[in-house]
């Protein structure tokens, strides 16, 4: 993925992707294992909540731009399940990191623009709207919770 991050911009395909700045695109998806690569084009300051994949793995790296991610713990407590903050990296063109299944992350960008690389384990849209897999967390004064059930 890094290396796939750090791809010449002026190669046909990323300089069409660059230009043209899908929110999503999907790249390639193995019709055997169903593995995905998908390019995501962030504006800067969108933010997507704290979440988890569900069952699956992901790999994001960044073509361009910056993109903040940050790391949280579930902690159990009398008014259910919270999150605490673990830390809070930024990815840059060339980098790459992998997420394992229940980690549970944020992301923003913190450029005009990014293009980031997305490679998944499944479809990740079927392990949220169908499987109902992934877990988004949801804000209650200052702090984010597990939805309840």
């Amino acid at each position: 993925m890094d290396a796939l991050s750090l791809s010449d911009p002026g190669e046909d395909w990323l300089a069409r992707l660059l230009a043209e700045g899908p929110a999503t695109r999907e790249l390639h998806r193995d019709p055997m294992h169903g593995f995905m690569l998908l390019a995501h084009t962030e504006l800067e300051g969108l933010y997507r909540p704290p979440h988890d994949h569900g069952r699956a793995w992901v790999v994001y790296g960044v073509q361009s731009g910056e993109l903040e991610v940050g790391t949280y713990a579930r902690v159990a407590g009398e008014d259910g399940e919270r999150l605490v903050r673990r830390g809070t990296i930024v990815l840059r063109r060339g980098e790459a990191r992998a997420y394992l299944p229940g980690d549970v992350h944020d992301t923003r960008c913190r450029t005009e623009r990014a293009l980031v690389f997305r490679f998944t384990e499944r479809d990740l849209r079927r392990e949220d709207q169908v499987e109902r897999k992934v877990t988004r967390f949801v804000e209650r004064d200052g702090q984010w919770f597990a939805p309840q059930a």
